[in-house]
């Protein structure tokens, strides 16, 4: 079968990540001793370099994580609402959503203390040894990649006439930078630099400087300086200024946790998934609602796929999020009763509704804003996405044209450690670059509600629900499969397209085909309202890539599908690594879209 790159083999080794400096930095620590978690945190600060409008260190990350030999587990990079973040403080301003960029739209950030934590208690290398290969970057530069250039060049003007921090950090001579220039952040080396310093005249052990570094970002100058700035009004997409409510308070309240993944079993396979504070479950929905004969690669098999994720997107909107405990009903969305009554609810032709169900008896509630935009039906384009470039999390416009989001990167090693993470937020085009720290401030306060008593509504102290997730799959107890991709609310659409290619295809060759799978046509549909500002939905439209066949297109469109053809090459930045726990064969694949990125290995 033709791939566009070969499956790497081997037995040292493996990573894949959406940008290869960030995959060469990670390998170039495991060929220094370091293990897959070292490795992991490296290539993460190199991602917040490299790929700056993707990801940055005071955005999010879910981390999934199988220690050699240990339980599999969850770490919480995602932080909270902070104090200040109230319903009736947005509303006041006449807000009816939170803004997708600016100040008000942030939450305490959450990926740096997760990476650190990751460090201290499951790395072996000293924090300065792990982020020297960003310093490194960001001192002296590297070579920047077109798309990061073209977010640059969409908010050009919005930078020099009001974000000017930014501006200063990205178009220091008014221009944008072109593909292959230069680019440096002398500002975000000075900051490790000097975190490294203050961290590392800590007395004691590895753990102790790495815990003094977590303190100086809470705590000392970072914090300062973040607090400050967001205190700062900013123009954001409601066309006014506004100040942020993020304190020095929030950011020393909070840190990052380990919690239990959410998990389900399939045809031998364990899923492991972020709980419902992220999308994590809609995967595993998605798997439930599958039928018990499945043929892969008939013209019937993305039509099912297609409509088991409408569902299962319908009860992420109405049951999803970091609501108090027990209020979100897993155990009844991930039974086979309730997947056996929905799977009825999948016909011969496309559903243009917004069906969430009732687990166990209860009943949904939809926030207005999804029940305004699902009232409206036939395809209309609630909303041109081209038109909003920039704006929350510019991500996959109906075209199949790549504005970018997030980041992937999965580390497997030769101990058998395996971690997969989605770094995202604290994007360039987010907030304006704190001058002190030279990186923004996120916006994912942007995915919660207005609107009080939803499991998602914005509340102090809680998540937002994000659309970050990283997937780990076992089989007979062991983990074999870490994978995922960037792709805001696609994420768990490729994703189990993914899987399921692995799973439902023969192999080509000793292991799993990731490649091939990687490399299959892919497609996503957005009949659920997108968790990003303007958090509108398009009934019954599905986006193909033009590789998946005349035959199968017109079949979709013949049951009633809004079908949308994209380029070859459009559909997904998939990542993923493979360990054979039999043999220790370790295997590792990237995705050819978008052309950065990249698997290492040997």
């Amino acid at each position: 079968m033709f791939t566009t790159r070969p499956t790497l083999q081997g037995t040292f080794g493996m990573v894949s990540s959406t940008h290869w400096l960030a995959s060469q930095s990670a390998m170039a620590v495991l060929e220094d001793g370091g293990n897959a978690f070292d490795a992991a945190v490296a290539a993460a600060f190199v991602l917040h370099v490299v790929e700056p409008h993707l990801n940055g260190p005071a955005g999010e990350v879910p981390i999934i994580l199988a220690p050699a030999g240990g339980e599999v587990r969850v770490l919480c990079g995602q932080g909270p609402a902070p104090a200040g973040a109230t319903i009736d403080r947005y509303t006041g301003l006449g807000l009816e959503l939170v803004p997708g960029t600016g100040p008000l739209a942030a939450v305490v950030p959450g990926a740096f203390d997760a990476w650190l934590l990751l460090l201290r208690d499951h790395g072996t290398k000293p924090l300065a040894d792990v982020l020297a290969h960003a310093i490194g970057y960001a001192e002296g530069g590297h070579p920047a990649v077109e798309a990061a250039c073209g977010t640059v060049e969409a908010v050009r003007e919005l930078f020099l006439r009001e974000w000017t921090t930014s501006a200063q950090l990205y178009l220091p001579d008014g221009r944008s930078p072109v593909p292959g220039q230069l680019l440096k952040n002398p500002i975000l080396a000075r900051t490790w630099r000097r975190l490294i310093a203050e961290a590392e005249a800590a007395p004691g052990s590895r753990e102790n400087r790495i815990d003094a570094a977590r303190r100086v970002w809470r705590e000392g100058f970072i914090a300062e300086a973040l607090a400050s700035f967001a205190a700062r009004p900013a123009l954001d997409t409601s066309g006014e200024r506004h100040a942020g409510v993020l304190t020095g308070d929030d950011l020393a309240n909070w840190s990052a946790a380990y919690e239990e993944p959410v998990t389900y079993d399939w045809d031998g396979w364990t899923v492991a998934k972020p709980g419902p504070w992220s999308q994590g479950p809609v995967f595993l929905q998605q798997l439930a609602l599958l039928p018990e004969e499945l043929t892969y690669g008939t013209e019937d098999y993305p039509h099912l796929l297609i409509e088991g994720a409408k569902l299962a997107m319908a009860d992420r909107e109405a049951w999803y999020g970091d609501a108090q405990p027990g209020t979100v009903p897993l155990d009844d969305l991930l039974s086979d009763s309730y997947a056996s009554d929905r799977r009825q609810l999948v016909g011969d032709t496309a559903s243009h509704d917004l069906r969430p169900g009732s687990p166990g008896g209860r009943t949904p509630r939809l926030p207005r804003q999804a029940r305004r935009a699902a009232a409206r039906r036939g395809g209309d384009r609630l909303w041109d996405p081209l038109a909003v470039a920039g704006a929350g999390e510019p991500t996959v416009a109906s075209d199949g044209a790549t504005r970018g989001d997030t980041c992937h990167l999965d580390v497997v090693d030769r101990w058998g450690n395996m971690i997969a993470a989605t770094p995202s937020g604290g994007w360039l085009q987010s907030n304006p670059v704190v001058p002190e720290l030279g990186f923004p401030l996120g916006t994912r306060l942007q995915m919660t509600w207005l609107e009080p008593g939803l499991p998602n509504s914005l509340t102090p102290g809680r998540r937002p629900r994000t659309t970050l997730s990283p997937s780990l799959a076992l089989r007979d107890g062991q983990p074999v499969l870490a994978f995922g991709t960037p792709g805001g609310d696609q994420q768990d659409q490729w994703s189990l397209h993914f899987f399921l290619a692995v799973a439902l295809r023969p192999a080509v060759r000793c292991g799993f085909d990731l490649q091939g799978a990687i490399d299959a046509p892919n497609w996503h549909n957005d009949s659920f309202p997108s968790s990003f500002h303007p958090r509108a939905m398009l009934p019954g439209s599905v986006t193909v890539e033009s590789r998946l066949g005349e035959r199968t297109i017109a079949a979709l469109r013949a049951r009633g599908h809004h079908v949308t053809v994209g380029e070859s090459w459009t559909e997904g930045r998939l990542c993923a690594v493979a360990r054979d726990p039999a043999t220790g064969v370790l295997s590792a694949a990237a995705n050819p879209r978008g052309m950065q990125g990249y698997a290492v290995g040997r």
